[in-house]
């Protein structure tokens, strides 16, 4: 215990900054910026990938799917490596290891949140849709008008969930030396050499505290959701799906 609380006092801007400002910043920061990056950069080509998923038009629901199925079936770690071995032959020129892993996460995100999204959608009732036709709304206004704000409020738990789940994927990004939490404390175990588990011990904590904070966040924001379904009438339980499915 006091191995930890001593690691702690002599090494907590490196877990918190890295080497800034004297050197690039790294440690927790980093880590929280590649991934607010990640989500806010993926969130439009998911939500671009969820309604060409839920479109009556076959060609844009096939691209779609076989995009989606394509990197939920492989691992993170293997488009880690395509893209930083990939993009530097594509451009002509090396990029950074923060770009390369905000580039892997930008693109494999966005199949996970392309399915966020559209289970937000194909969650509403049917009726607001038919509903919407019957005022003489088309289909694109209808979408957008209609149908994408409530289903983007519903998805909000689960948006924030997958941050979660992207913060914790940053720490692959260890592997092409991005300077984020985890690489922070493989330094701090290298300079003590006899320290090991107490230094990942304090990673893990790192990261639980800040994964369990945002996972009671999400808890709130979606009991908020339900208590405002139910003071609009209680309609709680989802309708058939208002588009296209996966039939």
């Amino acid at each position: 215990m006091f191995d930890i609380v001593e690691i702690l006092q002599n090494n907590w801007t490196l877990f918190l900054i890295g080497q800034y400002p004297h050197g690039p910043l790294g440690g927790l920061a980093s880590t929280l910026i590649l991934a607010a990056l990640a989500l806010l950069l993926a969130f439009p080509f998911g939500l671009l990938l969820a309604l060409a998923r839920v479109s009556p038009w076959k060609g844009l629901y096939w691209v779609a799917t076989v995009w989606v199925y394509v990197l939920r079936g492989i691992p993170l770690l293997m488009v880690i490596f395509w893209t930083y071995f990939l993009v530097p032959l594509l451009i002509g020129h090396n990029i950074t290891g923060f770009m390369t892993m905000l580039c892997t996460l930008v693109i494999y995100q966005s199949a996970y949140l392309c399915e966020i999204i559209r289970g937000g959608i194909q969650a509403l009732p049917s009726g607001q849709y038919e509903a919407s036709r019957a005022l003489g709304l088309g289909y694109v206004r209808t979408t957008l008008w209609v149908i994408l704000p409530q289903a983007l409020y519903n998805a909000l738990p689960s948006l924030i969930s997958q941050f979660i789940s992207i913060i914790k994927e940053t720490s692959l990004g260890y592997v092409i030396n991005v300077q984020e939490v985890t690489f922070a404390a493989n330094q701090v175990n290298n300079q003590l050499l006899t320290k090991p588990f107490q230094v990942f011990f304090i990673l893990a904590i790192i990261y639980y505290l800040l994964c369990f904070g945002l996972t009671r966040l999400a808890g709130y924001v979606e009991q908020r959701i339900a208590r405002k379904r139910l003071g609009d009438g209680g309609q709680t339980l989802p309708g058939q799906p208002l588009l296209a499915t996966d039939n």
